[in-house]
């Protein structure tokens, strides 16, 4: 944190402009050795920006001072509005390095001094982390909403409704031989059991690793089924060979794609079947058992009432062009990849059943991280009513931690590192 960072913050060159971002304690001192002078504060500027070391033009360009707190890092920024070639910026940064006590920044090193400095907290920095990876407009309006502070401000609420229950158990603890404060109040078991239930209605909303990774399909059955017709058919691509040798498919493909903006993946799968010599196929065989495990639902192509039964799934009668083909007594869809019948009815009924277990649009999705916080809360919560106040006490005290870990207030180092590993480099 003593270290002044800088990173090219937009997109990669060329473009019209390109920002370089610079924060910390020699922000200033960097940009009146480039600009020969400090702008005045939060006003952009045009300056000439020249090498400190010998003086060479390097652009000419808008230049920002904002001098902290009240910026995105809490820290001094400046920023330079750049022509956007990659020779103005490579010179601009190379200018930059060479400055004392100004190094280059990375990834995710803003945002996670940004939450160091206490302008954001660890679920707004977990929001601004699915919004910069969002592809779809469920993915962005739920990560909005969490880069937002809206679950940050819902935290806070739980968290004063547990200080209240603290307040008056201490009372109890510290003047139990005063008569006005002698006993619980007659609402606090309530008013834990409601504050628990609240907690498990928010564990029970959908996941927020299936809007951020997709709703994973998984096409499964035995060799020559049609699953990787129907696999390249769903996702309209050619990314699984198709041949009528059994065993083509060797291992696990997969494919994510947006129908209708709903994030989905499809998984095309080896042939099951118990009987192969090949010790690859054997390999990709297993493979396609696991891959089934993970699957938010199953197309079966193989007969009917012989999938799996431990994931959701659906029975399809898939190549139905094909000369005596045998069908299926109750099949989800009839489909053909290869003259497109049934496709578009199994897509929607797809997109349909991937929308009912996402979150609604702009509603906040908890990932497993905060899942585990909230679900240890509601677990102290169980504590909190017991009769022996110590007891009762140390379950508040660990409710409360529990909502401090989840917005970052303490023990989340390991998962810093991991979290502000996923952003870019300037961010």
């Amino acid at each position: 944190m003593s270290d002044t960072i800088f990173a090219l913050s937009s997109g990669p060159p060329p473009a019209a402009i390109a920002v370089v971002r610079i924060s910390g304690p020699r922000a200033g001192a960097a940009l009146e050795a480039l600009a020969g002078r400090l702008p005045k504060s939060r006003r952009a500027t045009v300056a000439g920006l020249r090498d400190p070391a010998d003086g060479a033009p390097l652009d000419r360009a808008l230049a920002l001072w904002l001098p902290g707190p009240a910026t995105a890092t809490g820290e001094d920024v400046a920023e330079l509005h750049l022509h956007g070639g990659r020779a103005v910026i490579a010179a601009v940064e190379a200018a930059l390095a060479g400055l004392s006590g100004v190094r280059r920044a990375e990834a995710g090193e803003f945002t996670r001094r940004a939450f160091a400095n206490g302008r954001i907290d660890l679920a707004e920095a977990e929001g601004l982390a699915d919004l910069l990876a969002a592809e779809t407009e469920l993915q962005r309006r739920s990560a909005m909403a969490m880069a937002s502070g809206e679950l940050s401000r819902i935290v806070e609420a739980w968290r004063q409704r547990l200080l209240t229950l603290a307040a008056a158990l201490e009372a109890v603890l510290d003047f139990a031989d005063e008569d006005d404060v002698a006993a619980l109040p007659p609402s606090f078991a309530a008013d834990c059991a409601a504050l628990a239930c609240e907690l498990g209605r928010w564990l029970a909303r959908p996941r927020a690793e299936v809007l951020r990774e997709g709703f994973r399909i998984v096409l499964s059955g035995p060799p020559n089924a049609g699953k990787s017709s129907l696999f390249n058919a769903l996702t309209e691509s050619e990314a699984a060979i198709t041949s009528v040798v059994p065993g083509t498919t060797r291992d696990v493909i997969t494919r994510s794609v947006a129908i209708a903006g709903v994030p989905l993946t499809f998984v095309d799968t080896a042939g099951l079947r118990d009987d192969t010599g090949d010790e690859i196929e054997r390999i990709g065989v297993g493979r396609a058992r696991a891959a089934v495990g993970e699957a938010d639902l199953v197309l079966w192509l193989g007969e009917e009432g012989r999938g799996p039964r431990d994931s959701p799934l659906w029975e399809i009668a898939a190549q139905c062009d094909r000369p005596g083909w045998p069908g299926k007594d109750a099949p989800r869809h009839t489909v053909s990849a290869l003259r497109g019948d049934g496709l578009d009815r199994l897509r929607a009924d797809i997109v349909a059943t991937a929308r009912a277990s996402m979150p609604k649009p702009g509603e906040i999705a908890l990932g497993d991280h905060q899942r585990r916080r909230l679900d240890e809360c509601r677990g102290a919560l169980g504590d909190a009513t017991h009769r022996d106040p110590l007891i009762a006490a140390e379950g508040l005290r660990r409710a409360r931690l529990a909502l401090d870990r989840l917005v970052g207030r303490s023990g989340t180092e390991d998962m810093l590192d991991a979290l502000f590993g996923r952003f870019c480099i300037g961010k």
